[in-house]
């Protein structure tokens, strides 16, 4: 049994390349929305070192559950939480919009940010710098491929994915899930770990054939496939998981005040009402 992981180049297609131009957009758009929407409004944009005092950098990634842009509000489930915890224990947050992870753990490391807001489920692989928050809601990870009548080519079960090449985002719980499945089936799966990709973008690349396959939480997928009907996205890669976000394991001030905050926001209605929204669950 033997597990790759591989860097994956060639020409861009006239549908990969508009796919890039949109999502740079997209991008830049956002971090010019979120110097006025931290709170409180800053106009100071992060210049290598963190804020300082009681403002709490916050690394987040876009995504449909974290954060995105509709209408001229900015959303996200993550977002619209932290928001509320924000607002109920006089926090000072100034938001970081990142497009891949292991950049966060990277700024998180060396001190740029306090707290990593992703799509994250909780394992036990996780660095020992790093502590998890307490439980946010419940995810899974599904399989994202192209809807296809060819039962051969199609990924139906896990076991399917024996031989298989699968792009996952760099960091994500999704490359260790997918290293113990190759363990479990006996076989090899390539995992290809994208640093620059979002799950949403990795999501997107599936949709236009830029990849053949990718695994991403089952909330994000479920929030975009309405709009893609040519992507499936009903194999289940995980068991449902707990969400939570990430600090460092050593800033113990910052991590009881947030597990403390989370605790009490989750036994709220507003809470209630938010996972209802955005279609989630959660035991308490």
């Amino acid at each position: 049994m033997r597990v790759s992981q591989r860097q994956y180049f060639k020409p861009k297609r006239p549908a990969q390349l508009l796919l890039y131009v949109v999502l740079l957009l997209i991008v830049v758009f956002l971090m010019l929305s979120l110097r006025w929407c931290s709170t409180p409004p800053s106009g100071n944009q992060r210049t290598g070192r963190a804020s300082g005092g009681d403002t709490i950098d916050v690394a987040i990634s876009y995504s449909p559950m974290t954060l995105y842009r509709y209408a001229d509000t900015l959303g996200g489930f993550s977002y619209d939480m932290l928001r509320s915890i924000a607002s109920a224990n006089g926090m000072v947050l100034k938001f970081h919009p990142v497009t891949s992870t292991s950049a966060a753990l990277t700024g998180l490391r060396e001190g740029l940010f306090d707290l990593i807001v992703s799509d994250m489920a909780r394992t036990t692989e996780v660095d020992s710098a790093f502590a998890y928050s307490s439980d946010v809601y419940l995810d899974r990870q599904v399989l994202v491929q192209p809807v296809s009548s060819d039962s051969l080519s199609f990924i139906a079960s896990q076991l399917d994915l024996a031989g298989r090449n699968v792009w996952v985002e760099a960091s994500s719980p999704a490359y260790m899930r997918l290293r113990n499945l190759a363990n479990e089936i006996g076989d090899t799966i390539t995992i290809h770990a994208d640093s620059l990709y979002t799950s949403e973008q990795l999501f997107l690349s599936v949709a236009v054939g830029d990849v053949p396959c990718a695994v991403v939480n089952e909330s994000v997928a479920r929030r975009l496939s309405p709009d893609y009907p040519q992507v499936d996205i009903s194999t289940a890669v995980s068991f449902t998981q707990f969400q939570a976000w990430m600090m460092r394991r050593n800033d113990a001030s910052l991590r009881s005040s947030i597990d403390s905050a989370i605790t009490r926001f989750t036994r709220t209605p507003k809470y209630v009402t938010l996972l209802q929204r955005y279609g989630l669950s959660y035991n308490q």
